[in-house]
């Protein structure tokens, strides 16, 4: 295994850094927090830096999120590869777009930082409820859950969007991922490129338009073959699972880590089990190391590949031993009889004749703080006489009352952690010097930093949050500092983290 490059960088550019190695038409259009990801794409355009195809990425920013969609489209008709980044109601603007390129089997690819959609309010913070919305474009879905695997793994949303021939949302939690900044290992190009399949590339190509074999697509057809013909994808969605499972393995064969399409984290023999995918998922791993150093037996299964939903890899992942269940979802769906995973869950389960009990609940709408006490809540509902479904935890709910009580705080990992806590106004200069503290610890010392900023919707002006971690092993904190060493003067900060 070659020696690894480690890098400071948020989640956002680790995204930009290997879409950009896939890409040969990016079409942008802005919108918060997806934006710095097209912003890198299109300097790194400028200053030519070259894609694994020896070129730089052609970049065109439209009018709209619905345009920009549209141009996708075009390229891909026209056999190139080709690249979105979006959030929220962007997404929103894009679907009946991304209904016919799935429809047509392209091979595109949209990197999301998942944002809230306005409903009885506007919010410029994170949640799952934009790629929710997007579950029956026929597009495949990833999701990872911080920098690393971002880094790790999009580019398996590239590769088997070649090789399979369905289009890919790869999706990370907005702020909380999108902005986090960490130290990480960063993937090298030359590898990227040995995992291209270039037959399906060459037959993606081969079917592209052109004017010198016209052909006829996207016609209108009537109910006498319609319903064979969409039926008939079946086959290609039924593969996927083992092509992204091929290509998670080739990765962990480069990086020496072990993705899965489900990963399991806790207990061999656990009885109680959470399942979620997103940010949430460091801070599940922290309640599960504290809860099974006291005697209980429980476990996390992580998400990452969520649509299509592979029954046999989740039960491949799932322990033999559980017996109860919670799933959390971050997004409100509104008079359903279920939140999106949490039906996935059940349905996994029908004709299972399981007795395994299954509740669902939310938590982290709008980037609501979720950490380890929240997590032992759920553990503990779990445990209780009359487990409640349905809840909510992180929040006072006083009136439907469906709000999981909390227990003392606790925060497992802050004993290997040094912690920080900075306030400032937007615009005056603490998040930028937070950046480059952070910046300066990781390229400097063995030490692992992590920097995360909580922003007031106002911006400029607005109150900022930074917190700063400290460690010396790889921090998987995904929260907000409860605990922080208060420190007053910068010289002593950077001391005191080095000398850790």
């Amino acid at each position: 295994m070659k020696e690894k490059k480690l890098v400071t960088m948020d989640g956002n550019e680790a995204a930009a850094y290997i879409a950009y190695a896939f890409t040969e038409v990016a079409a942008i259009y802005p919108i918060t927090p997806s934006s710095p990801m097209a912003e890198k794409t299109d300097l790194w355009a400028a200053k030519g830096k070259k894609n694994i195809f020896g070129q730089p990425v052609k970049l065109v920013e439209m009018q709209s999120e619905a345009g920009a969609i549209a141009a996708v489209h075009g390229a891909l008709e026209t056999g190139a590869l080709a690249t979105s980044f979006t959030s929220s109601q962007g997404l929103l603007l894009m679907i009946p777009v991304l209904h016919r390129i799935s429809g047509q089997r392209h091979p595109g690819v949209l990197h999301v930082a998942s944002r809230t959609i306005g409903t009885h309010a506007l919010s410029i913070f994170g949640d799952h409820s934009d790629v929710m919305n997007c579950r029956q474009t026929g597009f495949a879905m990833l999701s990872t859950a911080d920098s690393q695997e971002i880094m790790d793994l999009a580019g398996v949303a590239h590769l088997a969007a070649v090789k399979g021939r369905i289009p890919f949302i790869h999706f990370f939690d907005g702020f909380r991922t999108s902005h986090e900044i960490s130290k990480i290992e960063q993937m090298d190009y030359g590898d990227l490129e040995s995992l291209l399949d270039r037959d399906a590339l060459a037959d993606f190509r081969a079917n592209a338009l052109n004017p010198e074999h016209p052909v006829m697509r996207s016609t209108v057809q009537n109910p006498d073959i319609y319903f064979q013909v969409r039926e008939a994808n079946n086959r290609f969605y039924d593969s996927l699972p083992e092509i992204v499972e091929y290509y998670m393995e080739k990765i962990n064969n480069i990086t020496g880590h072990k993705y899965k399409l489900f990963n399991y984290y806790g207990d061999p023999d656990a009885e109680d089990v959470i399942i979620a995918m997103g940010s949430v998922s460091g801070t599940v791993k922290e309640a599960v190391d504290y809860l099974n150093s006291m005697g209980r037996k429980t476990g996390f299964v992580q998400v990452h590949l969520f649509r299509p939903f592979s029954f046999k890899h989740f039960f491949d992942a799932l322990p033999a031993t559980v017996r109860r269940i919670s799933v959390l979802d971050r997004c409100k769906e509104m008079g359903a009889a279920g939140d999106p995973l949490y039906q996935d869950i059940c349905t996994a389960f029908t004709g299972k004749n399981s007795d395994v009990l299954i509740v669902g609940g939310r938590y982290g709408l709008s980037s609501k703080d979720t950490d380890p006490s929240n997590i032992i809540a759920v553990f503990d509902n779990l445990r209780s006489e009359n487990p409640q479904n349905n809840f909510s935890v992180g929040i006072n709910d006083d009136l439907t009352y469906r709000s999981l009580p909390l227990g003392p705080h606790v925060y497992p990992d802050s004993a290997r952690q040094m912690c920080f806590k900075f306030w400032g106004l937007g615009g005056d200069g603490t998040v930028g010097a937070n950046k480059n503290t952070v910046e300066i610890i990781n390229t400097h010392t063995s030490k692992y930093g992590q920097a995360y900023f909580e922003y007031d919707a106002k911006k400029s002006l607005g109150v900022t949050i930074s917190h700063l971690r400290f460690s010396n092993e790889p921090i998987r904190s995904s929260y907000f500092v409860k605990h922080a060493d208060l420190l007053q003067r910068t010289i002593t900060h950077i001391y005191r983290i080095t000398t850790l």
